[in-house]
């Protein structure tokens, strides 16, 4: 009897990519950047993403960087381009409350800089719940 691939449980395999050398310090850096620990993020991207977006996120999150494409300020310190498009973990509204949360904590008079970090640690509680 042929058992299909996609049949089997794919966690095994989702994770050997994940602590592939590349990947882990990928995972590494976004879970920092977003506040959170690594093994919330791994778990998050091994129930949420297929082999294929696993397999090129170090590629994307490259690409992501580097996309002009955000002309707004505040999104591209927050990263709207880079986790929406490029590494899809969060939705449009999840990023849109995020910079409203942003937008008011500047005209409270936080710096923009502390207003980002804690904007990015809103993101990760949508990823941790």
């Amino acid at each position: 009897m042929t058992e299909f691939i996609y049949e089997k449980d794919l966690v095994g395999m989702k994770y050997s990519i994940l602590i592939s050398s590349r990947h882990d310090a990928l995972v590494r850096e976004i879970a920092r950047d977003l506040g959170m620990g690594v093994q919330q993020l791994r778990r998050y991207l091994i129930e949420n993403f297929d082999m294929m977006l696993l397999e090129n996120l170090p590629a994307r999150y490259d690409a992501g960087k580097q996309d002009p494409d955000d002309d707004d300020e505040e999104a591209k310190m927050l990263g709207r381009a880079l986790y929406t498009r490029y590494i899809p973990l969060f939705s449009r509204e999840d990023i849109n409350h995020a910079l409203g949360r942003m937008d008011s904590w500047i005209s409270e008079g936080i710096p923009p800089d502390e207003a980002m970090r804690k904007g990015k640690k809103v993101l990760g509680e949508v990823i941790t719940g």
